[in-house]
């Protein structure tokens, strides 16, 4: 099977996925002024699928951090923020986390487990905090505007809706992380290991672009300095005795 006619199948197996992709160029165009890309190669190591699933986890742990900011720092407080670095952040969750990241989980990692006989009752409960994401992803999208923010009605809502989301997804990740993705490879043979980190890959690079996973990395990067929270050092704690 040739890597087009792979492509052109894996793309018909998600109609979500052929959405995204017309809105995910947005995503990409961005970076593609600047340099310092990391690119797959025939000189770079590849990446697991657990690993690539993992790392992808990151970019939602950021978005994490802008949520955090936003809800406890900023509406909390009453204070202002730019509307769009949370518009921008939900829109990542919805594209990068929901349309593609939970997408490869649901048609290729949870299937495998089920068939196994194996982390059945995790599976369906990751499977059931994906609906409840995209619900708290559209709630928090209705809001991410100036108008809902100038509502006390709405920002209370909203606040609500930041709270349940990292609630839920810290855990989720945590779980997927050292239960799921380790046991994959006792669920699919090694063909079939390496045949998904190709699959993986492809997608990628389908709906981001040649900069891909980076790219992303990227845009999330330039949220977090519009909102001020990107320079690491500045989560440094310190303590005293009282």
């Amino acid at each position: 099977m040739t890597s087009a006619t792979k492509r052109r199948r894996f793309l018909a197996a998600s109609g979500a996925w052929i959405a995204a992709s017309a809105v995910l160029p947005a995503l990409a165009d961005e970076e593609k002024e600047h340099g310092g890309k990391v690119e797959r190669g025939d000189d770079t190591e590849e990446v697991t699928p657990p690993e690539d699933l993992m790392r992808e986890h990151g970019v939602l742990r950021r978005i994490l951090l802008i949520y955090d900011e936003v809800l406890w720092r900023r509406l909390a407080h009453n204070e202002d923020f730019p509307p769009d670095v949370l518009s921008g952040s939900a829109q990542i969750v919805r594209v990068f986390v929901e349309d593609y990241h939970e997408r490869l989980e649901e048609q290729y990692i949870f299937p495998r487990f089920r068939k196994a006989g194996k982390s059945v009752e995790l599976v369906d409960t990751l499977q059931t905090q994906h609906r409840a994401g995209r619900v708290l992803t559209d709630a928090i999208q209705q809001r991410a505007n100036a108008r809902a923010l100038k509502d006390p009605g709405e920002r209370a809502k909203l606040m609500a809706a930041l709270r349940l989301f990292a609630r839920m997804y810290r855990p989720h990740a945590a779980r997927e992380d050292t239960v799921l993705f380790p046991a994959l490879r006792s669920v699919v043979s090694h063909h079939e290991f390496d045949a998904l980190g190709d699959e993986f890959e492809d997608k990628e690079h389908e709906l981001f672009g040649q900069d891909g996973f980076e790219g992303v990395v990227e845009r999330v990067a330039k949220l977090e300095q519009k909102l001020g929270i990107y320079d690491l050092a500045g989560f440094t704690a310190t303590w005293t005795e009282g």
